[in-house]
């Protein structure tokens, strides 16, 4: 799949660059706001080669890629001029803004601020994950080696005002750099000083409440908006002429002030409100937000509001050195929805969804659900809810018994080293947690059932062209020589679950692929790795040549035609050096799909092991 095409396919589609009012990314998603939602075709989105699935919630539109989401961040980004926001005059009208409520723009708030953050939280966590191993294999926790490992894991909680004020700066549309800087302003070493010493602070004879704003996160957010309404100001206010040096004068000499004497102290008393409201929830009923969290974590994901506790969360871990109201609950959530999707897995009859179960079972456990919960628990209904009794029943036990995360990661058994800590029967608890979520899920999802759904592998063995009179078939040739293997073989699940079609792969033994059919070269890609053909009987092919190898952007190999040239059959298409690209590392099997395969009524593979080009591979009914 190529993810840069995707970037310039989404573009007229979402209505342009200029319709883009901000652009985020989180793990598998692209997360856009627009100026003008009405320009923006969601159906033709969702049939979009290389988009899952489309989920428009929280104040934001999220176009689920996978994992290579980046990519199309990227071309998505440099076609933007290189930022993910507007400016304040390319925003959307008021009246667009007052069609979302006031807990609609607080979760995009919290999204669009967070979403920058995450990869430093998820790595410091790891490393604090690490480091609970270091410690209980020997590490000595008063050596310098520690020492450094533990700075380089904190460094990003504690200086976790100046990363959000780069998302919120996006959120609020204003600048970036001066947003930071007003962070820095509240982790200055002489604001710090102050507080430590105590002694009472005014600005201009105003008294000045001295706190501590490393590790916070409501502060931040409400300084970078107040800042906004400030540069808005600057910008209208300022003389052309003069704008350059005195915009950012006006903006830092009002900004941080401000924040200090009144945002600041208020945004503190907020954290320990949020703080001490989940700690009296944990000591009253310490079962309640596990089991919530554990039970309704799907529909969380699925209504784009799941990052509603993060900052719960994250003040917790910055204040406690843990947090009780995300990790316990997300962890049985994310067990329980791989333990239904494996149930899928070993009770279905159906191949492909058999194949799809298994791997995105197997993700979900360790951590990513995305995969399973889109394309199984959703689909099927059914076994969604055995996840949410499975993670509901597994949060109930997490909150009962104390579980806490120590490390900002998400919950799966890769990231089990997250709840080594002080406590060591913490450890215990979450691999018990872990077991209770994923046997309830199973077992829900066994009993519950799902309606199976039609199996085309199995049809197309049971029907060949030749059985039907009357009906048109179609023969694709091997357009390369090589052994024969069926996608399922291959290592990539765009390939392999069928996503961007059926057909066959082949191990190439020369390096050069050959027309399959007479038609029309519809596409060759600039990184000549791959090439889609229209066939004169109307079937659309694609033949990807290795796996991964748009990374080579182009090396190694040789394109012989161009796109809307005419084909026959045995024409060169592509050359390329098979020992050249294995050398650097990337696989060169080659699938040949069929990317209108619902326009067909089956798709048999005749051909196994050894294949000569113009052997007959595909038979298209």
């Amino acid at each position: 799949m190529d993810y840069k095409k995707l970037g310039y396919d989404l573009l007229p589609l979402v209505g342009g660059v200029d319709n883009i009012s901000k652009l985020t990314h989180c793990a598998t998603r692209l997360r856009f706001e627009f100026c003008d939602r009405s320009k923006v075709d969601k159906a033709a989105i969702e049939n979009t080669l290389g988009v899952i699935s489309v989920v428009e919630k929280g104040g934001q539109f999220q176009v689920v890629v996978g994992n290579d989401v980046p990519v199309t961040y990227r071309v998505l980004i440099n076609e933007m001029g290189g930022t993910a926001a507007k400016s304040s005059s390319g925003s959307s009208s008021d009246d667009e803004k007052e069609k979302t409520g006031i807990i609609t723009n607080i979760i995009s708030a919290i999204s669009t601020t967070f979403t920058p953050v995450i990869p430093a939280l998820i790595g410091g966590g790891m490393i604090k994950a690490v480091l609970s191993l270091l410690v209980l294999c020997g590490l000595d926790d008063s050596s310098s080696t520690y020492a450094v490992l533990n700075l380089i894991s904190d460094a990003a909680f504690y200086f976790m005002p100046v990363l959000l004020a780069y998302g919120a700066a996006i959120k609020f549309e204003c600048n970036p750099v001066l947003a930071m800087t007003l962070a820095c302003a509240l982790l200055h070493p002489t604001w710090s000083g102050m507080v430590s010493a105590g002694e009472g602070v005014d600005f201009f004879y105003i008294p000045v409440h001295l706190v501590d704003y490393s590790y916070s996160v409501i502060p931040i957010i409400l300084s970078v908006w107040l800042m906004s309404y400030v540069e808005k100001f600057a910008e209208k206010y300022t003389p052309s002429i003069i704008k350059f040096f005195l915009k950012p004068l006006i903006i830092l000499f009002i900004s941080v002030p401000i924040a200090l004497v009144i945002v600041g102290p208020l945004g503190s008393f907020l954290n320990s409100v949020i703080e001490a409201g989940a700690n009296i929830i944990n000591a009253k009923a310490s079962w309640l937000l596990p089991m919530l969290m554990g039970a309704l974590q799907p529909f969380l994901v699925l209504t784009g509001t799941a990052w509603a506790m993060t900052p719960i969360a994250t003040v917790q871990i910055s204040s406690l050195g843990y947090e009780i109201v995300n990790g316990p609950g997300m962890l049985a959530s994310n067990i329980a929805q791989g333990g239904a999707t494996l149930a899928v897995a070993l009770k279905t009859k159906n191949s492909q969804l058999k194949q799809l179960a298994s791997s995105s079972g197997f993700t979900a456990v360790m951590g990513i659900t995305e995969p399973c919960l889109y394309g199984v628990l959703l689909r099927l209904k059914k076994p969604l809810i055995a996840s949410m009794i499975g993670g509901g029943i597994g949060g109930i036990y997490a909150g009962i018994s104390g579980l806490v995360r120590y490390a900002f990661v998400s919950p799966g058994l890769a990231a089990l080293p997250a709840f080594i800590g002080a406590n060591p029967m913490n450890i215990v608890h979450a691999v018990i947690t872990c077991i209770i979520s994923f046997a309830a899920a199973f077992a829900a999802a066994w009993v519950l059932g799902f309606d199976e759904p039609a199996d085309p592998d199995q049809a197309k063995k049971e029907t060949k062209p030749s059985e039907k009179p009357g009906s048109k078939a179609a023969a694709v040739s091997a357009p390369v020589s090589g052994i024969c293997i069926p996608l399922s073989e291959v290592n990539d699940a765009v390939f392999s679950q069928k996503i961007l079609g059926d057909g066959a792969a082949i191990i190439p033994s020369e390096g050069k692929v050959y027309a399959p059919v007479n038609g029309t070269v519809s596409t060759v890609f600039d990184t000549k790795h791959a090439i889609g053909l229209l066939s004169e009987d109307g079937v659309e092919l694609l033949i990807h040549i290795g796996i991964d190898t748009v990374n080579l952007e182009g090396k190694y190999f040789t394109a012989h035609v161009e796109s809307g040239q005419k084909i026959k059959k045995g024409d060169l298409l592509v050359s390329f050096d098979q020992e050249m690209i294995r050398k650097a590392g990337y696989d060169t099997v080659t699938p040949v799909l069929i990317t209108n395969t619902a326009e067909f009524h089956s798709i048999h593979t005749d051909a196994s092991g050894n294949v000569k080009a113009g052997d007959v591979l595909l038979t298209v009914r």
